[in-house]
């Protein structure tokens, strides 16, 4: 067995949209995690829903249902895909702000990009709600929890 290949370049090395075209529909779930750690002032805040530009968490949930829609316009050799259920859930925790996203679609590749990017947008969005009040946010770590494809 040989080194893992990349996909997404030719064999010059030049960057690669991957031919998915002869591939079976399948459906598809993925899902991410991510997490923003906010002050203990920031937090309570939140929780009172007192920062001048709204409810954080409901502006950042539809933030990332947008942002994985408009997937494959951020990330340049991504497939558009109909997606059939983009989830994004987020709770404030003892240490900031944890979200977790959910994106299903029946088609010819993965939906972990468009989970990645709905986790990561609605972490960049409760980051802009909450940068006039805390300036020692830090985002991460963001990452993939599941894949599954399944035959239909």
């Amino acid at each position: 067995m040989g080194e893992p290949k990349l996909t997404h370049t030719d064999s010059a090395g030049r960057a690669n949209m991957v031919d998915v075209g002869d591939k079976r529909p399948q459906r598809r779930t993925a899902r991410a995690e991510g997490h923003i750690a906010l002050a203990a002032g920031t937090r309570v805040l939140i929780a009172d829903n007192a920062l001048k530009k709204g409810d954080v968490l409901t502006v950042a949930q539809i933030a990332g249902i947008q942002a994985a829609k408009r997937t494959a316009e951020l990330v340049p050799l991504c497939h558009t895909l109909t997606l059939e259920k983009v989830d994004v859930r987020l709770e404030l925790t003892d240490t900031g702000v944890r979200g977790e996203s959910l994106v299903r679609c029946t088609g010819k590749t993965g939906a972990e990009m468009e989970a990645l990017t709905a986790v990561s947008a609605a972490m960049l969005c409760v980051y802009d709600m909450c940068k006039a009040v805390d300036k020692q946010m830090t985002i991460g770590p963001i990452r993939l929890i599941e894949k599954v494809k399944e035959d239909v």
